[in-house]
């Protein structure tokens, strides 16, 4: 019996000093620890997962923690593929082990930044006031994940020995070329990024449209304010879509940017023999009979000018409500004309006197 333990003992010992069980070994405990690494890091997220979808001040969604997991996991693959592919002495597909799986990790970092950007939107972006937030997440939103894409891509191409620069320089070159022949649409899209940096109006700003159809209104409300071009509708409902680049162009007034008081001003004419302080009386009592004209500051009436047939009055009134500029004139110029018929002041209107001279031409 003793004589066959030793048999046994020699057996395993000249095993055990064999090189290539020793590296089945090594590979195998690399494989265990690796999956029993996994095991405990899932059982840990998946913990998360359900205390933060329990908690109140903080949600997220199965998207965030599928998106970890699988940086994880590729995480402890690239360890342990490191480790055997240098015990193996696999040199040959190193770099193309790394390079592969340094591109599928840009996935799952892809959706994750996608879900940070959507989450930081709807829990920071949504709550302020202004608009032009919202556009520049969208953005974000849009470019980044393209973004991380070719960074991945580049650096797996670094990985595996290829050179990147001729690449580089050739897309540097394209480029140019195409800068050139779009350079219309490629200021287009840096006036739309300065007009979401600069910020001169927002969503829902009434402003100035210098472009709109002849005989048509000349001021609206933005509906849109794209990476090309902004879009405006008028008081006429009428949408007009203005290249980014024209408005950066122009001056941009903005009805509504400070608040939504504004100041408006009615041009009024009346006779030289009319008596001022009973004409400015009347147009004061009309201007405070509209609701939304302000008393707080009160009207005031100004003499302008001595025109040609008429003393130029003009009435300074503000109103709570800027898109009611059209409507304020409309309403004091209307209600004028019969207060001023009812205390019998004159509009005057261009009169001109014609003297007839009639000579006698004397026959010799």
């Amino acid at each position: 019996m003793t004589h066959l333990m030793d048999i046994i003992g020699n057996v395993v010992t000249h095993i055990l000093r064999t090189n290539y069980l020793l590296v089945l070994m090594k590979a195998f405990s690399a494989i265990a620890g690796t999956g029993f690494l996994w095991l405990i890091a899932r059982q840990l997220l998946v913990l998360g997962e359900n205390r933060f979808r329990r908690s109140r001040t903080v949600q997220i969604d199965a998207l965030a923690f599928r998106s970890v997991r699988t940086i994880v996991f590729y995480l402890l693959l690239l360890f342990a593929g490191s480790y055997l592919i240098r015990l193996f002495q696999l040199r040959l597909i190193e770099r193309s082990f790394w390079a592969i799986l340094f591109f599928m990790l840009a996935f799952p970092v892809k959706s994750l930044v996608h879900f940070t950007i959507r989450y930081v939107k709807e829990k920071v972006v949504l709550n302020t006031e202004t608009k032009v937030d919202d556009i520049v997440f969208d953005l974000l939103d849009r470019f980044s994940g393209v973004a991380i894409l070719i960074l991945a891509a580049v650096l797996a191409l670094d990985i595996m020995g290829i050179n990147v620069m001729p690449f580089i320089a050739g897309a540097g070159v394209a480029g140019i070329a195409i800068g050139f022949a779009a350079k219309d649409t490629l200021s287009n899209l840096i006036a739309g990024v300065l007009l979401i940096i600069d910020r001169p109006f927002e969503i829902g700003d009434r402003i100035e449209v210098w472009s709109a159809p002849k005989g048509s209104a000349t001021w609206g409300d933005v509906i849109d304010i794209g990476i090309r071009a902004t879009k405006i509708k008028t008081t006429d409902n009428i949408i007009i879509i203005i290249p980014n680049n024209e408005i950066m162009k122009r001056d941009i007034v903005n009805y509504t940017a400070n608040s939504g008081r504004i100041r408006v001003r009615v041009n009024i004419g009346v006779a030289y023999d009319t008596d001022i302080d009973k004409a400015r009386r009347a147009i004061i009592e009309v201007a405070k009979s509209a609701e939304w004209i302000l008393t707080d500051p009160c009207p005031k009436v100004v003499v302008r000018n001595f025109g040609e047939s008429s003393i130029d009055l003009q009435l300074r009134v503000w109103i709570k409500d800027a898109r009611k500029r059209m409507d304020t004139i409309s309403y004091v110029t209307d209600r004028v004309k019969a207060a001023f018929d009812g205390a019998g002041i004159e509009i005057p209107y261009p009169k001109r006197d014609i003297t007839i001279i009639q000579k006698t031409v004397e026959q010799s």
